[in-house]
């Protein structure tokens, strides 16, 4: 969530950078709604005021032995009204609320205009894409004789489901292991095991919710009066950066670096027809995330760093990618600045995203209201930032092709 301070301040200016992420900020209904905020405030405090001197009045009569009655009534009824501008202001403010949720975040100033992935810059590659002397084949053909089974998952649970038997399998544990112990043997990463379901304050806190709620799977637990939506995640990131929600952390604290390996369950709401062949758009897929909460001077260094992280990985497994950084238009809700990985794959010709690194700088941090104390004492949010690191379907998906055989 934006500072509300900032669109108090200057809301063209706020408007303006939201612009470039195509995102028409609303600007007329936040100046009825904050005209009618100051309104009630106005009247309310008027009406403090008047109590304060009519009180005055009373003891002055009462001194000189005169009659304070018709006063006295007068405050009497000075509660109620204020009772009723106070509900009044209540409904301002769960307004204004639900406005400030929705407003995504502000693009960083070194983050390129644009509306589509064609606007996308290209930062580096690594590593040269594999000559074949054969036909190329992709995943779903070579994975086929390997144990990688679409028809059966299909019977299970649907379509964008795979089942994974034997040595595929075994390759895709193995891929995840190699990355946990990487991120956390060498980069410092501390290893967590997470809920895969978590309640809505949680979805809340990392933006997936009120917006995004179509995307997600989502159950019932309990029923009656106890009854309550609980959500399957979409990314360990969800429930990594939650573990600080409501929390004032000492500064020595900072950085908290966690890693966990789950699984990843989206709805795909508006992917009708992509990547409907094999494992690259699924309803459930692994991934090994990172997620770092950070000191706001160092959030953008802790970025660079956690991009390393991820390109760590696609180095140690000799998979060629190149790093791309995301125009303000193709950026996620809750991002100021995004690095997207995308590895090579030779049955598709093409380079597709493995990896999704973002700065949210404080917009999560708002919501969780997840702060630390500064060398000054006084509290000030931290800076949230995710990474995969990386998705492991579609590591296996890019070993699978990259190193395929003749036979």
């Amino acid at each position: 969530m934006l500072d509300i301070a900032l669109l108090r301040r200057d809301i063209a200016a706020v408007a303006a950078r939201l612009k470039t992420r195509s995102f028409d900020l609303d600007v007329e209904a936040f100046d009825a709604i904050e005209s009618e905020r100051r309104s009630v405030q106005m009247r309310t405090e008027e009406l403090q005021a008047k109590r304060n001197a009519l009180s005055k009045q009373v003891g002055m009569l009462k001194a000189k032995g005169e009659d304070a009655s018709a006063v006295l009534a007068e405050v009497a009824a000075i509660p109620e009204q204020v009772k009723a501008l106070e509900g009044q202001l209540s409904d301002i403010q769960a307004r204004l609320q639900a406005y400030m949720l929705d407003i995504p975040n502000a693009p960083h100033e070194s983050v390129p205009p644009g509306r589509s992935a064609d606007d996308n810059v290209e930062v580096r590659r690594w590593g040269t894409p594999r000559n074949f002397d054969f036909e190329v084949r992709d995943h779903v053909d070579v994975g086929a004789a390997l144990g990688l089974d679409f028809e059966t998952a299909a019977k299970i649970a649907g379509s964008r489901f795979a089942l994974l038997k034997g040595p595929v399998a075994r390759l895709h544990r193995a891929l995840a292991q190699f990355m946990l112990d990487l991120q956390t043997n060498e980069h410092g990463y501390t290893e967590c095991y997470t809920p895969y379901i978590v309640n809505a304050d949680s979805l809340l806190g990392t933006a997936q919710l009120p917006k995004f709620r179509d995307d997600m799977f989502w159950v019932t637990k309990g029923g009656g009066d106890d009854k309550e939506e609980m959500y399957l995640i979409s990314t360990s990131e969800i429930s990594l950066t939650n573990i600080v929600r409501g929390e004032l952390l000492p500064e020595s604290a900072l950085p908290l670096k966690f890693t966990a390996h789950s699984p990843c369950f989206r709805s795909e709401a508006g992917s009708y027809g992509k990547d409907t062949r094999g494992m690259i758009r699924q309803h459930q897929f692994d991934k090994v995330e990172m997620v770092r909460i950070a000191h706001p001077q160092q959030s953008y260094e802790a970025l660079e760093e956690m991009v390393g992280n991820a390109e760590a990985v696609l180095q140690r497994l000799g998979l060629p990618y190149r790093v791309v950084l995301l125009c303000a238009g193709d950026m996620g809700f809750g991002s100021a600045k995004t690095y997207d990985l995308e590895v090579w794959l030779p049955g598709q010709q093409a380079y597709r995203e493995i990896s999704s690194c973002s700065n949210c700088e404080a917009f999560q941090a708002r919501r969780m209201q997840t702060r630390f104390r500064n060398a000054q004492g006084k509290t000030e949010f931290v800076h949230t930032l995710n990474g995969s690191g990386l998705a492991v379907g579609r590591t296996l998906v890019a070993v699978l092709e990259n190193c395929q055989q003749a036979d």
